[in-house]
């Protein structure tokens, strides 16, 4: 039997309220994962709280907009925050510890990042 789980689908500029009102319901941050999709990059907030997932969905058609860290709310953020900047390119504003595309060392800057393909 496979659990459900919540998922929700957010606006970027939803993203820091969001994550507070689940920091303050008592959710741990599990992950965040970027996808590259055909039209976009999407990213993906998991949260847990006694075993129960709750996902937030963020769709990124622009690589111009910033992404509010939520390292505020949850400090660990910053770690994958610092890790889809540097393999997609995604920019995050007011990231606790910012390693200004030096987290990896990588043959290929931002290898994942949708303008770096050949066409």
């Amino acid at each position: 039997m496979i659990e459900e789980q919540k998922l929700i689908n957010i606006e970027i500029k939803d993203l820091l309220s969001y994550a507070e009102n689940l920091c303050k319901s008592g959710l741990r941050l599990v992950q965040v994962g970027c996808t590259k999709l055909p039209d976009c990059l999407e990213l993906n907030y998991s949260f847990d709280k006694n075993y129960h997932f709750t996902n937030l969905k963020v769709k990124l058609t622009d690589l111009d907009i910033e992404i509010p860290s939520i390292s505020s709310i949850y400090w660990c953020a910053f770690l994958y925050e610092n890790e889809i900047h540097d393999l997609f390119g995604v920019r995050f504003k007011d990231i606790a510890l910012d390693y200004k595309g030096n987290f990896y060392r990588t043959s290929i800057k931002r290898g994942f990042n949708p303008q770096n393909e050949q066409p």
